[in-house]
């Protein structure tokens, strides 16, 4: 399988393998969005990490597989690819991105579905889809100007360039820069702590920031609002409350 999904303390580890540099091809790319729907459906998965193991995230698509589509299969595979990038930006839990070594095209897409990036202080992040004479196709013009705003995203699209850990941390396309070696704990930690969190309040946290970026504030708080009252039926709000009231803020157990 080119890519796995592996549970272990409530983390649903999503891994791509397909050696040397885990090219997206076709099958890559639905063998993920079958995963990811799995990880939505599953109530033993709680968060999950993309990896791509400890030397490279993802090098992009399968230029290969990709040079001999003409615009037909083209018209009808886009559709499929970003359908599969979506199923991963929408599974209802957290999600962390561990990335080492290069994230370029369609990797560095993947990594922007993620809620949180962790990366190698050795990764390298780009959309170096203008030096084939293309865009962006999996996301990449849409999540990353959401992501960085809309002049960065151009200056990473416009000129294809590769962007190193530093400059990504300090322009806003991850959150975090660890050594090479750390990452997947990392990530694992972070995700294994939110997995022990009221899932359906951070299900509603993630759709209301989500679903507010697409629309205006008012519709955004009126998201808010159905979320924040319909939380008050929940099993999980009663025992926060009720523990925060007999012994204090922070100490809540929720599975």
């Amino acid at each position: 399988m080119t890519v796995t999904l592996e549970v272990t303390d409530g983390v649903g580890t999503i891994l791509l393998d397909r050696p040397p540099m885990n090219a997206l091809d076709v099958a890559t790319q639905d063998r993920l969005r079958a995963l990811a729907e799995e990880a939505t459906r599953r109530d033993d998965v709680r968060a999950v990490v993309l990896y791509g193991g400890e030397k490279v995230f993802a090098a992009g698509a399968d230029i290969k597989e990709m040079q001999v589509m003409d615009h037909t299969a083209m018209v009808v595979r886009s559709k499929a690819l970003q359908e599969s990038f979506t199923a991963v930006a929408r599974i209802p839990k957290p999600v962390v991105a561990a990335v080492t070594g290069y994230a370029l095209g369609g990797g560095c897409e993947l990594a922007l579905c993620a809620d949180f990036r962790i990366v190698a202080d050795n990764a390298r992040l780009g959309q170096p889809e203008i030096l084939l004479g293309l865009i962006p196709g999996a996301g990449g013009t849409q999540r990353l100007a959401r992501l960085v705003g809309p002049s960065r995203a151009k200056d990473l699209i416009f000129t294809g360039r590769h962007v190193k850990a530093e400059e990504a941390l300090t322009i806003g396309l991850v959150d975090r820069v660890v050594p090479a070696a750390e990452v997947y704990e990392q990530a694992h930690a972070w995700a294994a702590r939110l997995a022990k969190g009221p899932a359906l309040a951070l299900r509603a946290a993630k759709e209301s920031v989500d679903a507010g970026l697409e629309t205006d504030i008012d519709t955004g708080l009126t998201i808010e609002r159905n979320w924040f009252a319909g939380l008050f039926a929940t099993e999980d709000r009663e025992r926060g409350m009720r523990s925060f009231v007999e012994e204090g803020p922070g100490k809540a157990k929720f599975l």
